[in-house]
């Protein structure tokens, strides 16, 4: 079954590989240098840099400017486009007085926190308490997780002030 050329040519096939994957990385490292070039003793840097912000220098440097307070936000909300901001939450939140996923939303507005009859809340909201103000609901929506740790809600946030405020706008007028 196995004679000696039978493992000479498996043999020479290995090593024939090897070869070709040690001269494939000698060509691929001398067309693709990336590493500093001297020449006459002086390096030579690329001719051009990215910069993505995320270097030691930039880390202390000025937070970014912030936008116009919740409450100015709030007042020229629009409930209509808060009604399309809920599309995302009514995967887990219903607005008919029944419970979901998660608990209901109609009258979430000024309600007291972890306070919906015959739903399961979670330890870490329970433990939150206060009430559902309008500054509270923007503030919970911008990250649920990092506001309410151990809370069961795995949605991620709304990023957008201006989403923040329509979907509080629209909570807002479905009352209580």
């Amino acid at each position: 079954m196995f004679d000696t050329m039978t493992v000479t040519k498996a043999g020479g096939a290995l090593c024939g590989a090897f070869l070709v994957f040690l001269l494939g990385k000698w060509a691929a490292d001398s067309l693709y240098n990336t590493s500093p070039v001297a020449h006459a003793g002086e390096e030579v840097t690329q001719a051009y840099s990215i910069d993505t912000g995320s270097d030691a220098s930039s880390a202390g440097a000025e937070a970014p400017a912030e936008g116009p307070a919740f409450a100015d936000l709030l007042a020229s909300a629009d409930a209509a486009a808060g009604e399309k901001v809920f599309g995302k939450c009514k995967a887990c939140h219903k607005i008919d007085g029944t419970n979901s996923t998660g608990p209901h939303l109609d009258g979430v507005v000024n309600r007291a926190v972890a306070s919906v009859d015959g739903f399961s809340y979670s330890d870490g909201m329970k433990a939150h308490g206060g009430n559902w103000d309008p500054e509270a609901l923007q503030t919970f929506l911008t990250n649920p997780k990092g506001v309410v740790p151990g809370t069961k809600m795995g949605f991620a946030g709304l990023p957008k002030p201006e989403d923040r405020a329509n979907l509080v706008k629209y909570l807002e007028s479905l009352g209580g």
